[in-house]
């Protein structure tokens, strides 16, 4: 390449300015990270200014006014810049973001308008700044419809015409199925005649499918996936026809922010060479739980979204399974009512071996990952998961569910000194309590143990690994597009 790439990085949330899952830790942490693999990169990060937003005392310039069109008329766009460290980050403004209180709603018709608008306001912005991208990273269905516009609006095809689009597809079974209204109101038409179901012709993540040029998964597990009729979520038919231009590419964690040596949440912090004075975090939880304090009995937890996804349901009846073994459980998040219930009622069986938290906890779950023997994460899917990254980080060990990213970030482990965790195949309650009796086995043979702690805390998941990879994705893309056009990049 002859001349520094040029990214544009659009997501609907991103930490530390607003985040409300996983995409947000993606959002704050890679475009950071790929700046840092290569300082000559120019990329930059846009993301809604929600109204909870504007309330942050953060430095702000506004760069451009921008007026968009639609079937009711037209809707007026602002866009401030400001940094994170040294990433420049747009925000931007208009009605359909800043009068909505919620970041999501239960509903995608709900967000339709909203998304769509921020999407074309997206695309709109570089030829404002005229500053045109070489890649142009999207990421899930809430901004799939700009990669749509890109091959679908004449105008945008034309300014854009060097430009290469990228997806990231963080949950395929999220699509945006019933903001097709919001679509057509912004000139975006259901693609009939195309390769898509007919259901998924109007659903934005479909349609950035379609047009993407490249498609990319949390984890090279999922990407595979996500052909299936188990994962595909009705597309993967669609999907394998386009297996050719889809990756994988596991995210990652931030070494420094999660860090057992510095973490200021943890009573004690500790590190792969200190690892006995991690059991001082681990009296130190059961007293604040009003658990017996032992440092010899294995605790068990769970930090999670509360969810039938998450393999939540599967717990109560694989620890009833358990009941001859010695053990405590701590389960620490929100979702499901029906389900918190069920995690209430299992405290309520073994009032002196659980303790169900529901209620989001931030500091808490740090001195939880900082106290437990295991972590459960029996997701029955998972397109990457960063519990499981965290727990080893802090010398918790995982039982997980071989799915997805869990499969790729954790290796199963076998007596012969191997592993960092333990899998199982099938996300049922019986292959649930089987894995977790192998754990609390070898839990027990304290040396295998101390060992196994050892192997997960020196495993590199940092962003630095991820973005080396999607650097090299970036470069062959604008490299065999500008072999394709015959230009130079």
């Amino acid at each position: 390449m002859n001349n520094p790439l040029k990214a544009y990085f659009l997501a609907s949330e991103a930490d530390p300015l607003i985040k409300v899952g996983g995409l947000g830790d993606v959002a704050g942490s890679l475009p950071l990270a790929l700046q840092s693999t290569d300082p000559e990169l120019d990329i930059r990060l846009v993301i809604p200014f929600y109204q909870s937003l504007q309330y942050q005392d953060a430095p702000l310039q506004r760069v451009a006014t921008i007026s968009l069109r639609h079937s009711n008329g037209s809707a007026l766009a602002e866009v401030y810049e400001t940094h994170l460290e040294s990433l420049t980050v747009y925000l931007i403004a208009g009605e359909p973001i800043t009068q909505d209180e919620k970041i999501y709603h239960p509903q995608a018709s709900a967000d339709g308008f909203k998304f769509t608008f921020f999407s074309m306001a997206s695309l709109e912005l570089p030829m404002v700044l005229g500053w045109y991208p070489d890649i142009l990273h999207a990421n899930d269905w809430h901004t799939a419809p700009a990669i749509y516009a890109l091959k679908h609006k004449p105008e945008l095809k034309s300014a854009f015409n060097k430009t290469v689009t990228v997806l990231g597809v963080h949950n395929l079974p999220y699509m945006g199925l019933g903001a097709g209204d919001a679509l057509k109101a912004f000139g975006l038409r259901p693609a009939r005649n195309s390769s898509l179901p007919e259901w998924a012709q109007d659903a934005p993540l479909a349609l950035g499918l379609l047009a993407a040029d490249h498609i990319v998964t949390p984890s090279p597990n999922y990407a595979l996936e996500i052909l299936t009729p188990e994962f595909g979520s009705g597309l993967d038919e669609f999907l394998q026809r386009r297996a050719a231009h889809i990756s994988g590419i596991l995210n990652g964690i931030d070494p420094q922010r999660w860090n057992p040596m510095t973490d200021a949440a943890l009573v004690a912090n500790y590190s792969v060479e200190s690892l006995a004075s991690r059991k001082i975090n681990k009296i130190a939880l059961q007293n604040e739980l009003g658990l017996n304090a032992d440092s010899h009995t294995p605790i068990i937890a769970m930090v999670s979204r509360i969810d039938p996804q998450k393999g939540v349901d599967l717990v109560p009846e694989a620890l009833q399974q358990l009941q001859d073994l010695p053990w405590q459980a701590v389960f620490l998040g929100t979702g499901s009512l029906a389900l918190e219930t069920q995690l209430k009622d299992l405290q309520a069986t073994f009032p002196e071996r659980v303790r169900a938290i529901m209620r989001f906890d931030a500091e808490l779950g740090r001195r939880i990952y900082a106290a437990a023997d295991i972590i459960l994460v029996p997701s029955r899917y998972e397109p990457c998961g960063l519990v499981q990254m965290i727990a080893m980080r802090y010398g918790a060990v995982p039982v997980a569910h071989a799915t997805g990213g869990l499969r790729d970030t954790i290796h199963d482990f076998c007596d012969f000194g191997e592993g960092t965790g333990f899998l199982f195949l099938n996300p049922t309650s019986e292959d649930l309590a089987i894995a977790l009796r192998r754990a609390l086995d070898v839990y027990a043979r304290s040396e295998l143990w101390y060992e196994l702690q050892q192997r997960g805390m020196h495993q590199d998941f940092s962003w630095q690994n991820s973005a080396r990879k999607y650097l090299a994705l970036y470069r062959y893309l604008v490299n065999q597009r500008a072999s394709e056009t015959g230009g130079d990049v």
